[in-house]
């Protein structure tokens, strides 16, 4: 194929989930309900830890973080599927294209760097308890954060750098839900090798690593709570990392499922399903999982809620 052709792409069509119209609609009102259900839910965490002085710890100001990544991620898809659901053509522009390639893959990277980085706090809180105010102080708590989020940004402009230049084929139609790594790369006319090698370390340095360092640190948890003595500890100190370690499970398992070997993946229709997990229910069950399942957040709730209550029969009176 001459480099004319390879040259000349300028926009993608994305297929999507389904080309049937009925179906369509319909994953349009459920998508929209979702997405406004993950805003809403995360801006309701974020506010709550700022509002409670009881929420300053550094395992908040993590999950802080973690709040405005998924908002982030789940803005950086779902809003653009949300107008292809109801578009003739699903056209997205090839700068469009790189900038929610680049914003997916690095708050993708960055998530995955603040759970490791949660499960050491978890660690330090179970393991070395009497330290614990020392050793996570604000200082460390603000580097540890920018470290994710600089890593996986930097992460992501290396693959955007190098996805987008390849000589695309003038076959514009990108099978996925989104401009998403894999798919983008399939569309190259050329031998894509050197990209999946490329896939393959950022998956053992991004997803890997982070992966063993959390392994390590609920080892290390494990082995603290077996040796508490009294249930009641035991409970409670397994009850502080409960909400993370749902997170944990939840969000590594598909992304190695995906990434970890891009030859011999999943098919075209499992990535779309995986996306849509991480894009759309993901974001949406942190808020709850961290809220259902944490005593401080459901006391700090109802603490605002009272209050609240408090003022409007004030006002009423």
């Amino acid at each position: 194929m001459g480099t004319d052709n390879q040259t000349r792409v300028r926009e993608f069509i994305l297929l999507g989930l389904s080309s049937d119209r009925d179906t369509q609609v319909s994953l349009f009102a459920l998508f929209l309900a979702t997405y406004l259900m993950t805003l809403t839910g995360n801006f309701l965490i974020v506010l709550l830890i700022r509002l409670d002085s009881r929420l300053h710890t550094p395992m908040y100001f993590f999950l802080t973080n973690l709040s405005l990544v998924d908002i982030s991620y789940a803005t950086s898809i779902v809003p653009q599927m949300l107008v292809h659901f109801l578009a003739q053509h699903k056209v997205i522009p090839l700068l469009s294209c790189a900038a929610q390639l680049f914003s997916s893959l690095a708050l993708g990277g960055i998530e995955f760097v603040l759970l490791a980085v949660m499960a050491y706090d978890r660690y330090v809180a179970v393991c070395d308890p009497l330290r614990y105010s020392a050793i996570m102080h604000a200082g460390l708590c603000t580097r540890l954060a920018i470290t994710s989020w600089v890593s996986g940004s930097i992460n992501s402009l290396m693959h955007t750098a190098i996805t987008f230049q390849l000589p695309m084929c003038t076959n514009k139609s990108i099978d996925h839900i989104s401009c998403e790594l894999l798919a983008v790369v399939r569309l190259a006319c050329v031998d894509t090798s050197s990209n999946e090698v490329a896939i393959m370390v950022s998956s053992i340095v991004l997803l890997m690593t982070p992966f063993c360092l959390v392994l390590l640190s609920y080892i290390r948890i494990i082995s603290t709570i077996l040796r508490i003595r009294s249930t009641e500890g035991r409970r409670k100190a397994f009850h502080t990392c409960a909400s993370h370690l749902t997170v944990v499970v939840l969000c590594y398992g598909m992304t190695i499922f995906t990434y970890i070997q891009p030859h011999s993946g999943p098919s075209v229709l499992q990535e779309k399903l995986i996306s849509v997990f991480y894009a759309i229910i993901m974001p949406m069950l942190n808020p709850m999982i961290y809220s259902l399942r944490n005593k401080e957040v459901k006391g700090a709730w109802q603490n605002l809620l009272g209050k609240l209550s408090g003022l409007t029969s004030k006002l009423s009176a």
